[in-house]
């Protein structure tokens, strides 16, 4: 369904996602406990599932608008998904804010990962895995397969293939 492309830009929008938490944390000698291991496994969870929505909607738009350049459909594409990213990504991140702030210190770093990995994570898959996607070379023969060809029914070869 996906091409490879859009594979190697989401694993490197993910590890973009992970080192910069680790950078944050390493930077200001915070405590890296398991709640924040936690955390950072959630941010790769959710950048993911952000990272997939986009490249979704890339695959569309390359089906829709078909004679847009491949530059116009990935910018069509983040501009057509940026409110359902703000909705998203705004409200997970007053819930985590919340937990920051009164949440004590047991949540401390555990928050602080997640808002960290939330801001960093938006960066990411909108800008990060889009522009390596587009780097990479994807176009429009990659996601959109060529129509059902006309097959003879007399032709011996048609049929299933064991």
């Amino acid at each position: 369904r996906f091409e490879w492309k859009f594979a190697v830009a989401g694993i490197i929008a993910n590890l973009h996602d992970v080192v910069i938490i680790l950078g944050f944390f390493a930077f200001f000698q915070w405590e890296f406990s398991l709640s924040v291991l936690a955390a950072v496994l959630a941010v790769l969870g959710y950048s993911v599932n952000e990272s997939v929505v986009i490249f979704d909607r890339i695959r569309e738009s390359f089906r829709k608008y078909r004679k847009m350049s491949p530059a116009e459909v990935i910018d069509h594409a983040i501009t057509s998904t940026m409110s359902r990213t703000i909705i998203t990504h705004g409200s997970t991140e007053m819930m985590v804010l919340s937990m920051l702030i009164f949440g004590g210190p047991t949540l401390h770093y555990f928050a602080m990962a997640l808002t960290i990995g939330i801001l960093f994570g938006i960066y990411s898959s909108v800008f990060v895995a889009a522009a390596i996607a587009m780097w990479l070379g994807v176009k429009r023969e990659d996601l959109v397969k060529g129509g059902k060809k006309d097959i003879d029914p007399n032709d011996p070869h048609a049929g299933a293939v064991v």
